[in-house]
């Protein structure tokens, strides 16, 4: 007798377990739905690049060409730009460093100027911890761009969204200053 009901118990869990499984595949398989006009956190942020120009300001500056243009357009085709760049609350680039910004970019664009970005931005404050990829062409000459947020660990892990980027100064060719809104529609 005590074979039977250990029988039957072993056929409620194991058709338990197999309910549970083919539950959890099905949720699995449909997206998760996102809600574009409802971002799950914003922020702004100004990005300081001070270009290293060969000349006195080395000491203060966050990014330098590490491949110049090898003269196949009009303007800076080829070039490839590395940094290390601080990231402010407000405009002062002397205000507390929230993150930093660091990675690359290249100019892609023949006869005009146009760049492709890849950059990571590295949080370690009281208020954020983590860090955010953004990737994607940067149309130099339109007012706004729209580069992809495309993961991120922390506090941001797999965020996916839309940095909204303009440029908010610049002083000749050595310093400029982007406005950044990051919208993340995905959040974990």
């Amino acid at each position: 007798m005590t074979s039977i009901a250990e029988n039957q118990n072993f056929k409620v869990l194991f058709s338990f377990f197999l309910l549970v499984l083919f539950f959890s595949h099905t949720v699995s398989v449909f997206p998760k739905y996102i809600d574009q006009k409802k971002p799950c956190k914003q922020f702004s942020f100004y990005y300081h690049d001070i270009i290293y120009d060969g000349g006195d300001n080395a000491a203060n500056a966050t990014s330098a060409a590490i491949v110049n243009p090898p003269g196949l357009g009009n303007f800076k085709f080829g070039k490839l730009v590395i940094f290390d760049d601080p990231i402010t609350m407000d405009r002062n680039y002397l205000s507390e460093y929230v993150a930093r910004a660091q990675g690359f970019y290249f100019y892609d664009k023949k006869l005009g100027v146009n760049a492709w970005i890849c950059l990571t931005l590295v949080f370690n404050s009281t208020e954020h911890n983590g860090t955010l990829n953004i990737m994607g062409a940067d149309l130099m000459r339109e007012p706004t761009r729209d580069i992809p947020v495309v993961g991120g660990t922390g506090d941001f892990f797999m965020a996916r969204g839309i940095a909204t980027v303009e440029t908010d100064a610049t002083e000749g060719l050595r310093y400029f200053r982007l406005k950044m809104d990051i919208k993340l529609y995905e959040c974990y």
